[in-house]
């Protein structure tokens, strides 16, 4: 079936739209947090499925554009049908695997489940000669719970031997503790004797360290004034000397500029008597009509010479 380029292009439209919606749901699973094996195995799956949907929207899109038809789709549709029948096909092949490999399995159960029942008779038997067994273990052991008894008659009697002998050393221990105590009682009173002198030298060490600390920030107090003085006296003289600096500058720009308008007077005044030498000598100018009336003077001159 053939379109006209309208709906070609409203359909391509509509497919682009839906194509980029599934893209955004791929990478929205794809950000998720790490889900459970079964769940990972299902999102694996969506994410194929839509890559796969993208994929054949982008070739139907390109279809509609350049040749206004979707054979693609229907081709898409054929090989999905014929990927499902041969998906169906092979289950069916592997369950008739299983189920002849279960009716192989079967006679070795059976097998088993016998053996089985043989080691149960087995065991029953083995149980009764056990209890025998046991019967007769209890026996010996009362007769060894009876020697058991005498024996702990007679750690008994050796027990109150051993209270006797710990209430004589406990006896001379208390009088060994008595003696001790009166010792250290003694050490006590003379280690007080000696606190209370070490109180009274410390106590006397204490006054004399904050007499010592007073008298210290005194002299730093004086010397902190002297420093802020000081440096009041550095900061004027730095102001002092920017100042002298700056007017000697000024002085030393206006002696530059002094000496630049005396060259250039000078300059001036050698430019300007060359000027004048040059037109005196070829008699431009002004000086021109000076030297005709010279000329003519001295003309009249020597005719009034010749006439006398």
């Amino acid at each position: 079936m053939s379109l006209s380029r309208t709906q070609s292009l409203r359909m391509a439209a509509a497919l682009q739209d839906c194509s980029s919606k599934l893209d955004i749901v791929r990478l929205k699973m794809q950000l998720s947090r790490e889900p459970a094996a079964q769940e990972k195995v299902r999102l694996a799956k969506l994410t194929r499925d839509c890559q796969y949907v993208s994929l054949q929207m982008s070739k139907l899109c390109l279809e509609l554009e350049e040749k206004q038809s979707f054979i693609s789709l229907l081709q898409a549709v054929e090989e999905e049908q014929k990927q499902k029948a041969d998906v169906k096909r092979r289950e069916a092949k592997t369950e008739l695997k299983y189920r002849v490999q279960a009716l192989q399995t079967q006679p070795e159960e059976l097998q088993i489940k016998t053996d089985k029942l043989k080691d149960m008779d087995c065991l029953c038997r083995d149980m009764k000669k056990r209890h025998k067994e046991q019967s007769k273990i209890a026996d010996k052991k009362k007769a060894e719970e009876r020697t058991a008894e005498l024996q702990l008659q007679l750690r008994q009697k050796e027990t109150c031997q051993a209270e006797k002998l710990l209430e004589d050393q406990l006896e001379l221990l208390q009088k060994q503790l008595k003696e001790e105590i009166m010792f250290h009682q003694e050490s006590e009173k003379f280690l007080q004797n000696q606190h209370e002198e070490l109180k009274q030298l410390l106590d006397e060490w204490e006054q004399r360290t904050k007499r010592m600390l007073q008298e210290k920030e005194k002299q730093l107090n004086t010397v902190c004034c002297k420093k802020t003085l000081n440096f009041d006296r550095l900061m004027e003289m730095k102001r002092q000397f920017k100042e002298m600096e700056q007017v000697a500058m000024e002085d030393r720009e206006e002696q530059k500029k002094l000496l630049q308008k005396q060259e250039e007077v000078r300059a001036a005044t050698k430019l300007q008597a060359w000027w004048r030498g040059w037109m005196v000598r070829r008699g431009l100018g002004s000086f021109k009509k000076a030297e005709e009336n010279k000329k003519g003077k001295t003309k009249k001159e020597g005719k009034k010479k010749k006439k006398k």
